[in-house]
């Protein structure tokens, strides 16, 4: 592969799912040692909580599975549209988000994380309003799952 390819995650409010999704894709590509082949980022389609940390329920869970993140939360942009080839939703609400603010000629493939899921669990449901941190570990089992399957498209 000549080129890096780009792939960034989104979801409601980029403290949850997407920065969960965004390390778990960094710490896989470098396990398979991809990191020449892909870079990755996340966002929320909505500014509530630009430059917030992660929620303490997901870094605690990333912890748990030996992945850090400084990842500070940002709003989905236009420009996300040119730079990432591959742009995942957490659930069909993050896609209509997504699409609604993708340029009419953007090459960017947008689509829900959970469709590689080889268990099936195509919607990652958002725990934030979840007491502990269960759900997280969820999104956590859920992200490692559908990166993975999604990674082993291009590398075998």
């Amino acid at each position: 592969m000549s080129e890096k390819r780009g792939v960034l995650f989104v979801c409601l409010g980029n403290i949850c799912r997407s920065p969960i999704a965004e390390a778990v894709f960094a710490h896989v590509v470098k396990q398979r040692d991809l990191t020449d082949q892909w870079f990755t980022d996340s966002a929320a389609t909505g500014s509530w909580h630009t430059g917030s940390l992660p929620d303490s329920r997901a870094r605690t869970v990333l912890r748990r599975h030996d992945i850090e993140t400084d990842h500070r939360a940002r709003q989905l942009c236009k420009q996300d549209f040119d730079k990432y080839d591959y742009i995942f939703g957490m659930d069909d609400n993050n896609i209509d988000d997504i699409n609604g603010v993708k340029p009419k000629n953007s090459k960017a493939v947008v689509e829900l994380l959970g469709k590689y899921d080889p268990q099936k669990q195509t919607i990652i449901e958002d725990p934030y309003y979840q007491r502990g941190d269960k759900g997280f570990e969820t999104n956590y089992e859920q992200c490692l799952r559908s990166c993975n399957a999604f990674l082993d498209q291009f590398h075998k």
